[in-house]
């Protein structure tokens, strides 16, 4: 068999080797090529007209930044056998591969009581079971099953390659400088303590900036207040689009338009445990991607629902919800006038008028106690928590959830 290593040229890290033909299999399964087809941030390129780049792309730059780190904490005499090192590589490519189209929008529409997390790991058992077992120690260390914790850490912990690629590569097609982190030196600063990952002390000033700059980036990109606003607007009408899609027809309304994959999810409740007894869920969710819903929201403009019609065409022409920010939350008077404010202008009912407005609260924090802390290791051997060893942040600073409250409004 042909050596199928290939390298791959990508825009932040520059060239990506794929380094065995297990993993260049994993690339090409339908599953991860289906990310080529989901935006890595969603709604963000109505706001950043450069984000448009994919969760292929991303998923491949934490694969590059797992391979680094890896070659960094072998220099350091820290045991990684090249079968680990394959399945690090292929647990860090696949730690996405649930996520819908738009991010987080259909676990909040389409799909109840299932996160992108629950449906990555069945992505990934699915492909093990194509694969004849190969990624059997690829799933342990991502469901952090294997003897070793610090590979799962790189994977899912405060200072993972995930946070880093995603830091770097969202801040380079946004535009935002004070993303980009400093990826290199922190991977050449890891060490391992106690099955644990560590950061030596020469690079607690590149910790402190890739705290700051996750910071910076959720409030300037993440939790933008109109790339939230774009994502209020979509859930509004992709919960429109389910309310009509399980009501009986009338005369004057026909079926909607939609794609078979998301006809799937619009006309009937999928669960968590559907995934599990009806092997269709899992194959119409892998061809859900981001052109089914832009596809189908072009053709519902001509909806003959006015509610459905009105968002549409205003999502289309990016007449977005218009965010105000509240200081406390909306009393149910207030709640009534907007609902008979949109009913009398629509002429639609009280109830279908709910459906042009949202209130909805963001919140992020930079650091959480309560995770696995970001460790310093000091020459005498000693480690200490960033948040006790930096002198310029504060713990209370680094562990506050600010949050600001929105009402979302369709413009009339």
């Amino acid at each position: 068999m042909a050596n199928k290593r290939k390298i791959i040229n990508d825009p932040v890290f520059g060239f990506l080797s794929i380094p065995n033909d297990l993993v260049y299999d994993v690339l090409q399964h339908p599953y991860v090529q289906r990310l080529n087809r989901i935006r890595q941030l969603g709604l963000s390129y109505l706001v950043y007209p450069g984000a448009m780049h994919s969760r292929f792309g991303h998923s491949l730059g934490a694969m590059h930044l797992m391979q680094e780190a890896i070659r960094s904490l072998r220099l350091k005499d820290v045991p990684i056998t090249e079968e680990e090192e394959t399945a690090a590589m292929i647990a860090i490519l696949l730690h996405d591969i649930g996520h819908g189209p738009f991010s987080h929008v259909l676990e909040h529409t389409l799909v109840e009581g299932v996160t992108h997390e629950d449906i990555s790991l069945l992505m990934m058992e699915r492909i093990n079971e194509d694969l004849n077992g190969a990624l059997d120690t690829a799933i342990a260390i991502f469901k952090n099953e294997y003897p070793k914790h610090f590979l799962h850490q790189l994977i899912s912990s405060q200072l993972d390659v995930d946070r880093m690629d995603y830091l770097c590569r969202d801040s380079f097609f946004t535009g935002v400088q004070e993303g980009r982190v400093a990826s290199e030196r922190l991977l050449k600063m890891l060490d391992v303590r106690d099955d644990r990952l560590v950061v030596q002390v020469k690079g607690i000033y590149s910790v402190e900036k890739f705290l700051v700059a996750r910071r910076l980036m959720y409030w300037q990109v993440y939790l933008h207040k109109t790339s939230v606003a774009a994502e209020q607007h979509l859930i509004k009408i992709l919960s429109r689009a389910k309310e009509l899609a399980r009501s009986p027809l009338t005369d004057n309304r026909s079926p909607l338009f939609c794609s078979p994959a998301l006809k799937y999810f619009l006309y009937q409740t999928v669960t968590f445990e559907m995934f599990g007894t009806h092997s269709e869920a899992l194959e119409q969710y892998a061809l859900l991607d981001d052109n089914d819903v832009l596809c189908a929201i072009k053709a519902w403009i001509s909806s003959e629902d006015k509610v459905l019609s009105a968002l549409s065409r205003s999502f289309i022409d990016r007449q977005l919800f218009r965010g105000e920010l509240l200081n406390e939350p909306l009393t149910e008077a207030q709640k009534a006038a907007l609902n008979k404010e949109y009913a009398s202008a629509l002429g639609v009912s009280e109830k279908e008028a709910e459906y042009m407005w949202s209130e909805h609260v963001s919140t992020s924090n930079t650091y959480s106690e309560k995770a696995d802390s970001i460790d310093i290791l000091y020459s005498d051997g000693t480690v200490r928590d960033i948040a006790n060893a930096s002198e310029i942040l504060d713990l209370e600073a680094l562990t506050r959830k600010p949050t600001k409250r929105y009402l979302f409004k369709y413009r009339m």
